[in-house]
Formats: C-alpha cells, sequence, structure tokens
C-alpha cells in the first residue's frame, strides 16, 4: 500500500520531506531505506534525525554497520548499513534480531543484504535520483 509519493524535491527540501515521512511511516518501527548508491538515504536519514531531535551526530554506519541515536525526548533510533554484510550470519553476529524487535525505529540501508531477517510488517521508502539533480521519494507499507 502506498503511503506517500513525491515526486521531485530538491535538498534544500529534504526536512520537509522527512516530516511528513514520518507522518506517513506512523507507528511502524521498521524502516528500509532503498535506493542506489548516491541516491541520498544517508543525507535523508540525516534530516529525519533533524526533525526527530536526534542529539548525537548522525552518520552513516558504513563501518559500524549500526549507529545507535538518542533523541531529546529518550527515544532510541537505530541505523543500518547492511551493505559491507556478506550474509546473513555477519548480521547475526552483530544481534539484527534483537534491534529489529527493540519496538524503536530500525532505519535499515540494503535491506536487500537482511531481506530473509525481516518482520512481516515494514516500510519501504524508495529514493532516487532525476536527471536534473532532484529526488523521488515513495514510502510503501508492506504487511
Amino acid at each position: 500500500m502506498r503511503l506517500l509519493s513525491i515526486e521531485r524535491f530538491g535538498l534544500e527540501d529534504i526536512e520537509q520531506v522527512a516530516v511528513k515521512v514520518l507522518q506517513a511511516c506512523g507507528n511502524e518501527t521498521i524502516w528500509l531505506l532503498d535506493g542506489a548508491m548516491g541516491a541520498g538515504k544517508t543525507t535523508f536519514v540525516k534530516a529525519l534525525g533533524k526533525v526527530m531531535g536526534v542529539l548525537n551526530n548522525v552518520q552513516s554506519p558504513t563501518f559500524s554497520i549500526v549507529n545507535e541515536y538518542i533523541t531529546a525526548d529518550g527515544e532510541t533510533i537505530y541505523h543500518f548499513d547492511c551493505y559491507r554484510l556478506k550474509n546473513t550470519a555477519e548480521a547475526y553476529d552483530i544481534g539484527v534480531e534483537e534491534y529489529l524487535d527493540s519496538g524503536y525505529i530500525c532505519l535499515i540501508e540494503w535491506p536487500d543484504r537482511i531481506e530473509e531477517l525481516l518482520p512481516e510488517s515494514y516500510v519501504e521508502i524508495h529514493i532516487s535520483s532525476l536527471p536534473d539533480g532532484f529526488r523521488k521519494l515513495e514510502v510503501l507499507k508492506k504487511a
């Protein structure tokens, strides 16, 4: 089911887009971020962190695989970059299922690397670059 579609936006609009995505996703805690390398997934997560009141520095967890952020309200957000995972065993080694079952928002870049570990219900956020440098975003709910 499509929750939100934004056909064209620039990076100067990314915080407003993050607000709309946050509203569209409601109580969902598993957010899959899909897009080609350089599409803006981490940039979107930084904007999302800002609008959610994250206190610490939001950055790509490329080498750590998972970063933990705390909001001003004391909420925890987990940000995964699964690009470097070679197999499901590595995901188990970092305790991915505990994060997914935590009840906290889990933002997952490159979710195809852990597809078989994902719960039945989640939202997919597709970000794509347009030829003129703008972006397109679509949010889908899977249940």
